[in-house]
């Protein structure tokens, strides 16, 4: 939402010798929250945990250190630090259950709702999370109208209105990426956790869920970065159980450290350990992939 005048030579579509002769910060209110949120988890633990963090709860990947970025990519684990469905529906899961310990039913599904897409405007507009959004609505409404709801059906109508809306999105990887992991599991993710039974429970889960996810959206990401590693469901099934308490405590965090930052940093000190274990397990098999 920011704007900026630049000022120099077009030529043959490349603007030469440019100056930056303005900037409009956008300093909206929700702008201002999810910055002070980032400097919250900025000064609270060292990079890179405090950009991993940053990542998996509100998606932001930009100040990634390099050679931690490209070790997300050989391991196939970028998908974490890119706000995501798992991100919405944390976040909706969370506030549910939070409203209902002082809200009927009714009441605590509305305010998730607003929660929701509160969070979609403070995370940004990114194809993942309005497709996320979307979805959890779909599914929200039909449980307050009392309507059973298909999955698969909200699938498609919420692929089918976001490209009338905005068709370039065709063409985007986040769509494409979203889209694709999410029919994978809704399509191969019990297939794959019956197929699985001789795996130990408490690993089983996770890796199913990769290898499902991986099944329609590798291709695309083949595309995209020019290789794909086939240790990836692997890594992912050791990695992935940090993810939903970190993104629950981040949250929280962010709630709490907007009121008394003092607490917001204790908070995020108990994300540690897991923030420890994701980037040491990614860096260890970057440098063999």
């Amino acid at each position: 939402g920011d704007y900026v005048t630049l000022e120099g030579v077009y030529r043959q579509g490349i603007l030469e010798n440019q100056k930056i002769m303005k900037i409009e910060r956008n300093n909206s209110f929700l702008i201002v929250i999810r910055q002070e949120v980032l400097e919250l988890f900025r000064t609270s633990i060292a990079v890179p945990y405090s950009n991993l963090l940053a990542g998996m709860v509100l998606g932001v990947k930009d100040n990634l250190p390099q050679d931690f970025s490209q070790n997300l990519i050989k391991t196939g684990t970028s998908h974490v630090v890119v706000a995501s469905g798992m991100n919405v529906s944390l976040t909706a899961g969370f506030l549910l259950a939070l409203c209902l310990n002082f809200n009927k039913r009714r009441n605590a599904i509305l305010l998730s709702l607003a929660g929701i897409w509160i969070y979609a405007a403070i995370a940004g507009p990114q194809a993942p999370i309005i497709r996320a959004v979307i979805m959890a609505s779909a599914a929200f409404v039909a449980e307050l109208t009392g309507r059973v709801k298909s999955t698969l059906r909200i699938f498609f109508l919420t692929a089918t209105s976001m490209l009338i809306v905005n068709p370039s999105w065709i063409s985007d990887v986040g769509f494409l990426l979203s889209f694709s992991t999410t029919l994978s599991l809704i399509l191969f993710e019990s297939k794959v956790n019956s197929k699985l039974y001789f795996v130990p429970k408490f690993i089983k889960e996770d890796l199913s869920t990769s290898i499902a996810a991986q099944i329609l959206s590798m291709p695309i990401i083949f595309w995209k970065f020019g290789r794909v590693s086939v240790l990836s469901p692997l890594i992912n099934a050791v990695v992935l159980w940090t993810v939903a308490p970190v993104t629950i405590l981040g949250f929280v965090a962010s709630l709490v450290g907007l009121i008394t930052p003092l607490f917001g940093h204790i908070v995020i000190m108990f994300c540690y350990p897991m923030l420890w274990w994701f980037v040491s397990v990614v860096d260890l098999f970057g440098k063999i992939t």
